[in-house]
Order: structure tokens, then C-alpha cells, then sequence
């Protein structure tokens, strides 16, 4: 379960899309950049333990909730 997200534009510009995100999961700190187009680039390492593919639609969800809406 991802618990603490956060998202902070990741360019001084705010015009410009892109966002740095944050979170935990199973009590460990995550990091990525979210692009305009959607990609995702991890900063730390995903544990083997993870579902990329679910954890990335979720993230996907969360920032419709955060920044698109």
C-alpha cells in the first residue's frame, strides 16, 4: 500500500509539466520523476517483491487525483 505521496513540480517553471514524486510502500521510501507523457523514471530501486505494472497504474491514478484534476 503506498502511504505519504507527494508531488512537487519538477521544473522551476510550472508551465512546464513534469513532476518529482515520492512515497512509501511496505515502510520504504520510494522516488521518481513523472513525465508529460506519463513515464515514469525510478530514482531508487523497486524491491523484487513489488508489481511495477500495478504500482505504475496507481501512480498513474493518484496523479489525476493530484495534479490533473
Amino acid at each position: 500500500m503506498v502511504s505519504h505521496f507527494q508531488v512537487k513540480p519538477l521544473y522551476q517553471n510550472n508551465r512546464m509539466p513534469g513532476w518529482h514524486i515520492s512515497f512509501y510502500m511496505n515502510r520504504v521510501y520510494y522516488e521518481a520523476d513523472y513525465l508529460k507523457d506519463g513515464q515514469i523514471v525510478w530514482k531508487t530501486t523497486l524491491s523484487n517483491q513489488i508489481d511495477e505494472t500495478q504500482l505504475i497504474d496507481y501512480i498513474h491514478e493518484l496523479m489525476l487525483f493530484h495534479v490533473y484534476e
